[in-house]
């Protein structure tokens, strides 16, 4: 009988995936014909829409798989999904006076070459006041849909934009300080979570490696149910209540920042949207909208550290947090704390992370001490498909990397001479 429940449960999810995956391709095809991408959409017998791309889509997830090696169509697919699918969103208007950037533009024909055959989407480095390089990925390889109005999205380097948000509530007097107990949050009570300090959050060692294993299963967790999709209060209920604190070490996980973010909207309470207004129009000046997300379930705690933003306002985002550590301001001054704080990840070659982000050390929702970079102070972001920005705070350099795919064959970049290189040596 258990057998018999067990597959028709199976079969159930299956239809659901199925499902799920026409409407995509359904949309998609939709998005095509309405913006004049003729060449990849035709009519069949019945005279209904079709396309004529090769698509072949992760069926167990709307990522693409990690170890996959997916063909040019079916990546454009998921550069439309990366860049123009629905999302649950909400809008974060632009400055009305955005920071305009200074441009002496060098050709590097690393990059470049690296552009036609990776899943890079487009690459900016700047140093000391300019960009120096600007790359989009080239029409024939994966830039017939993108511009410099497209937006991209990563859940993992919004991490970091989560810690910005929380260095500026902390600043603005919300909350105490990096050391501050999250004692005062009843949806979290009955939880491991309840009476640690933000730092703990901030470093990613909660103690939760018991529940949340993201090197497990493909769904990132052990026995948490898919909390991406979840509110807190959903996932406190279902799979959390009664969780104990085992060892406070490292274990990344996306879990914990939802926790960092929504607390934040807990404590600054009706005035987080005025909050993400002052950041994001008044200092970081962005030139076009971004959109942080929310979760579409039930109950409290549904804010989402994932955002989309413009490849530039990506790097607007960056120069701001540069800005804050080198004018020493106050949120300066929470950048440099978490800097000092920082922990050492004690990962090995069994359970590593990919290669843009393999660094030594977390701290406050960065990645810091990346190899080959010693005794730099360097902040780093990093997001699923090989999305990163790595920020020398001290010598004014920065890079930022919008990717669709990485893994470890055909569609690893060369880490050291997109990322490293550029930062430890200069242009």
């Amino acid at each position: 009988m258990k057998k018999l429940l067990g597959i028709l449960v199976l079969g159930l999810l299956w239809c659901n995936i199925s499902f799920a995956q026409d409407y995509r391709i359904k949309n998609f095809i939709k998005w095509l014909y309405e913006n004049g991408y003729n060449q990849y959409v035709e009519k069949d017998s019945d005279g209904k829409l079709q396309t004529n791309l090769k698509l072949k889509l992760n069926p167990r997830k709307r990522n693409i798989d990690y170890d996959s090696n997916p063909n040019r169509d079916t990546l454009l697919y998921y550069v439309w999904d990366f860049t123009y699918g629905l999302r649950n969103s909400y809008e974060v208007k632009p400055s009305k006076e955005p920071y305009e950037f200074k441009f002496n533009l060098i050709e590097d024909k690393f990059v470049k070459k690296q552009m036609k055959t990776k899943g890079i989407l487009s690459y900016l480095y700047y140093q000391d006041g300019e960009v120096l390089i600007d790359e989009l990925s080239p029409k024939e390889r994966l830039g017939e849909f993108l511009n410099n109005e497209t937006k991209f999205f990563s859940m993992s380097m919004g991490k970091s934009i989560t810690s910005y948000v929380l260095g500026h509530a902390i600043c603005e007097g919300y909350i105490d300080g990096v050391d501050a107990r999250v004692n005062d949050w009843p949806i979290i009570k009955d939880s491991l979570y309840h009476d640690q300090k933000l730092i703990d959050f901030l470093n990613m060692s909660t103690g939760d490696q018991k529940y949340i294993d993201e090197f497990k299963s493909y769904m990132g967790t052990t026995k948490l149910t898919n909390y991406e999709d979840n509110s807190i209060s959903q996932t406190m209920r279902v799979s959390l209540k009664d969780s104990v604190k085992s060892k406070s070490i490292y274990n990344y996980n996306g879990f914990v920042t939802q926790l960092i973010i929504n607390y934040t909207k807990h404590k600054t309470g009706d005035d987080y949207e005025k909050l993400l207004n002052k950041i994001f129009a008044d200092k970081v000046k962005i030139k076009y909208s971004i959109l942080p997300y929310r979760n579409s379930g039930t109950g409290q705690g549904k804010l989402h550290p994932t955002i989309s933003a413009t490849r530039y306002d990506w790097l607007r985002i960056a120069k701001a947090i540069m800005d804050d550590y080198q004018n020493d301001t106050c949120v300066g001054k929470y950048l440099k704390t978490i800097y000092e704080r920082r922990i050492p990840k004690k990962y090995n070659e069994k359970k590593n992370e990919p290669g843009f982000n393999r660094t030594k050390s977390y701290g406050g929702q960065f990645h810091m001490d990346y190899p080959g970079l010693k005794d730099r102070v360097v902040f780093g972001f990093g997001g699923y498909g090989g999305n990163a920005i790595l920020i020398d705070v001290e010598k004014s350099r920065i890079v930022v990397v919008n990717s669709v795919h990485y893994n470890n064959k055909k569609f690893k970049y060369n880490v050291k001479k997109l990322l490293i290189d550029p930062i430890k040596k200069g242009k």
